[in-house]
């Protein structure tokens, strides 16, 4: 391991030379990508450069208290020692996560589709729900939000929202929300008081480039048509909202909320190549179907993750047995303890396949 690090130290300050060279300056590509580098690669050589200073200090301390010293200096340099050490293994468990591969669409936007599933009105009102959840975990990242396509139910929900979250390392804290989502509450449509079921899916895809994903002309049928508000009414008169079918695979994307025909064609072929992406990403797992699956989940958003329990004020995730009891809070975007532990159960699985290998 301090070998491997070395060299990635090594790396970092050769890159820090790179990047004062005036000709390095000069080609704006290029500076950009050496300067991305360094800073994938700083949060490790920030540690490494801690844990060689601790190595030292806690060397120095050790061979002090083999001198002769009277008690208290003793016990001073003993305390010193205690926590040097402690300090030590701490960021040697940071340097191990540091060091696992890394996911190479982590510092992506992502695409998030949320659909109403099971239970008519009552779904389309709890994706509209979770829409407002992710908005407001968006404003506390310094994210941006672009709504890209919306279709809303009668009683004010979603049929079904897509919108687009830019920032750095959106996929990476919102990659394990792809799934099923499970709300028990009395539905507003209900006289009873009796609590129903329902369920929304969603799916994150990472934002997919135009040369990860190349559409060929020939490959899309393009259709336009006039947009429309919630129940079908039409909100104007000119065919500005854009159909895309990717023939070939039979996969579609449209999208009316642009203020043009060719901004929406933009934002439908977005989604269709991070659709066709998403495609091939389950094509190759379910080649491997037959290993152990990770805790946090394939990403199949049939599979269901979490279930929202009004009554008690509870989210539950399921894949990993994560109860909490602040709803309210975690419904106006308080995520961060559920993503944090999420994004822990796979670093250790991580960690435990990498010894194994």
């Amino acid at each position: 391991m301090l070998d491997r690090l070395q060299a990635l130290a090594d790396r970092y300050e050769k890159l820090s030379e790179l990047l004062c060279d005036p000709d390095v300056a000069s080609e704006p590509k290029r500076l950009r990508e050496l300067s991305k580098e360094q800073s994938d690669l700083q949060p490790t050589y920030t540690a490494y450069m801690e844990y060689k200073q601790v190595s030292e200090q806690l060397d120095d301390a050790k061979v002090m208290q083999n001198e002769k010293l009277d008690d208290d200096m003793r016990e001073m340099v003993k305390m010193e020692i205690d926590e040097l050490s402690a300090r030590m293994a701490q960021l040697e468990e940071e340097i191990h996560v540091l060091l696992l591969p890394k996911d190479p669409n982590d510092d992506k936007n992502v695409i998030v589709e949320i659909r109403g599933a099971a239970g008519g009105d009552e779904a389309a009102l709890f994706a509209s729900d979770l829409y407002r959840m992710y908005m407001k975990f968006a404003d506390t990242q310094g994210w941006r939000v672009e709504l890209m396509e919306a279709s809303e139910s009668d009683l004010g929900g979603f049929k079904e929202v897509i919108f687009m979250v830019t920032g750095k390392g959106a996929y990476s804290k919102l990659k394990y929300e792809s799934g099923a989502h499970r709300v028990q509450r009395i539905p507003v449509t209900e006289s009873g008081g009796r609590i129903h079921t329902s369920t929304s899916t969603v799916a994150v895809m990472p934002e997919v480039e135009e040369v990860e994903v190349e559409i060929l002309d020939k490959d899309i049928r393009v259709d336009t048509y006039c947009s429309s508000g919630a129940g079908g009414q039409s909100v104007n008169t000119t065919k500005s909202a854009v159909r895309v079918l990717h023939v070939p695979t039979g996969i579609m994307a449209q999208c009316q909320d642009g203020k043009s025909q060719n901004e929406n064609k933009a934002k439908a072929l977005q989604v269709l190549r991070a659709r066709i992406s998403d495609l091939k990403r389950q094509e190759e797992e379910a080649k491997y179907a037959g290993e152990r699956k990770s805790k946090v989940g394939t990403g199949d958003r049939s599979e269901r993750i979490r279930t929202y329990n009004y009554p008690q004020s509870r989210v539950t995730d399921h894949r990993i047995g994560l109860t909490l009891h602040k709803l309210d809070s975690v419904l106006n975007g308080d995520m961060e303890e559920i993503i944090n532990a999420l994004t822990l159960t796979a670093q250790t699985e991580l960690m435990e396949r990498e010894n194994l290998a």
